[in-house]
């Protein structure tokens, strides 16, 4: 499995660090994932094996601190990780298990998720992965349903007059998209009709991409406001058949039961404000689609996730060696990433392998 990563265009690895730096620096995020309390010098002397004086840990300390890769909470004397700090963790520190040796590792998990995930009902692959990724994790589980193929199977042009076309696109699994067109100029039906004609004379059954392509160079063998409606149409079908990618939610309610969260009605309100109105997260899967292997987002690092208080670990699936959708575990920075990064690795490759199985 490749290293996880985060956004790209981000650059957190040029922060060098000598090896008694990182060890503290590992302990501490350890430490704190596990405890959930900022972490003090007389704890990272103990767990982190180190043969250092208690002056020395605070010296190593204050360099991280001055790095901004941790914080001293007001009310502690004691600290705890900054985003930047939980990035370089990931990037660098952070061992990942191979797939093999994860799914070893959770047994019994990795048998349900398995028996769970049927190749002959992909609508319920994608709703049991979300639930069971939140099983799984404890926290949020999240997916985005298969992209449709853009592909159409009949057009219509319907005038409305007043240089208003509506334009009726028919997939080939009975799908039926409407888009009013604006025109320059007023077409008659005559003209609509060899319209529709020629697209679905010569292009039906062509993916949508392919279509425009093809237009773009054939139209100057067109009469110019023909072409112009037949790309137009091509424009809104792919839109259409696009656009609202369904997203599955599951277990939102987890969060509620989050240490981090528990005592600020604040952020969990933001929290379901995101679930319920799906486009942020949306935002962010679709980056996740274009990215290869896990990634993982750390809110605080970027404007990819809007609240700092979240980290979002992800990983694109694939049909047939073709991706054509994103899942992931959406819970608290504070999350113990090498485990989530092993659910969600193994969870896309098993719907992977299950919705291409004929």
């Amino acid at each position: 499995m490749a290293p996880p990563g985060g956004p790209s265009g981000v650059q957190y690895n040029e922060i060098m660090l000598d090896e008694r730096a990182k060890t503290l620096l590992k302990t501490l995020v350890e430490r704190y994932i596990a405890d959930g309390q900022p972490v003090g010098s007389r704890t990272l002397s103990k767990a982190s094996g180190l043969e250092l004086s208690p002056a020395t840990i605070r010296n190593v300390m204050a360099d991280l601190e001055e790095l901004g890769l941790i914080a001293s909470p007001h009310t502690s004397a004691g600290r705890i990780p900054t985003a930047r700090g939980y990035r370089l963790f990931v990037d660098t520190l952070l061992t990942a298990k191979a797939s093999a040796a994860a799914a070893g590792g959770m047994g019994s998990e990795v048998s349900s998720l398995e028996s769970q995930l049927l190749p002959d009902q992909p609508q319920r692959v994608i709703a049991n992965a979300a639930q069971l990724l939140s099983s799984l994790s404890s926290f949020v589980g999240v997916i985005t349903a298969p992209r449709k193929s853009s592909v159409f199977h009949h057009i219509e042009f319907l005038r409305l007059g007043d240089r208003r076309v509506l334009v009726i696109m028919v997939s080939p699994e009975g799908d039926v998209q409407n888009r009013l067109v604006f025109t320059a100029q007023d077409l008659t039906h005559s003209e609509l009709t060899e319209a529709s004609n020629r697209l679905n004379a010569h292009y039906s059954g062509l993916s949508l991409d392919v279509v425009r392509d093809r237009l773009r160079n054939e139209v100057d063998a067109l009469r110019g406001e023909i072409a112009s409606l037949m790309s137009a149409a091509v424009d809104v079908g792919t839109q259409s058949f696009e656009e609202h990618e369904p997203v599955i939610i599951s277990g939102e309610r987890n969060l509620l039961t989050v240490q981090d969260f528990s005592h600020d009605m604040g952020s969990l309100r933001r929290m379901f404000d995101l679930f319920e109105q799906k486009t942020q997260l949306m935002r962010l899967l679709d980056v996740s689609s274009r990215a290869e292997g896990v990634r993982i987002y750390i809110g605080g690092e970027s404007q990819v996730v809007p609240y700092e208080e979240l980290s979002v670990v992800s990983a694109p699936y694939e049909v047939d060696g073709q991706v054509v959708g994103t899942l992931g575990v959406v819970g608290p920075t504070r999350m113990a990433y090498d485990r989530m990064i092993q659910i969600v690795d193994i969870t896309s490759r098993m719907v992977s392998n299950a919705l291409s199985q004929k």
